[in-house]
């Protein structure tokens, strides 16, 4: 576990290291790292998604987080959240650099882009708040 952090932050911050690995001056965060996910819709009643994400430790993600208005609805996923590094949240133009998250909500229509770095390998669960469902949950592994 901590030679793959170590691994995951020598490619973050030393160039040379990165660029080395085929990953560029920018390290995890270039674009030759980068993977665009399928979006989470968040509607009254609806699947969340069609399958389980599987993303690869190391790897910038970018996912939007699309609400219909249909419902106050949210998405909580604190462990999920914990094994990830955000890089930023855009709402609407707007750049939001956060330490963590435990879980975000949309109280109307909208759309929320999350960018990304899958950190610790594992199983988590994005789910709506205070439902019992599957379709209301979201498988999400890391390898």
């Amino acid at each position: 576990m901590i030679h793959k952090f170590a691994l995951a932050l020598a490619l973050a911050l030393v160039p040379g290291f990165a660029q080395a690995q085929g990953f560029g001056l920018a390290g995890l965060l270039s674009s030759g790292n980068k993977q665009d996910l399928p979006p989470i819709l968040l509607s009254a009643g609806m699947p969340l998604a069609e399958a389980p994400l599987r993303l690869k430790s190391g790897t910038y993600y970018e996912i939007e987080i699309e609400a219909d208005g249909s419902q106050e609805l949210g998405l909580a996923g604190p462990e999920f959240f914990r094994a990830i590094w955000i890089d930023e949240i855009v709402i609407e133009g707007l750049e939001i650099r956060p330490l963590g998250l435990d879980s975000v909500e949309f109280d109307e229509a909208g759309v929320m882009e999350i960018g990304f770095v899958a950190i610790k390998p594992g199983r988590y669960d994005l789910r709506v708040p205070g439902s019992t469902g599957e379709t209301q949950r979201l498988e999400v592994v890391i390898e």
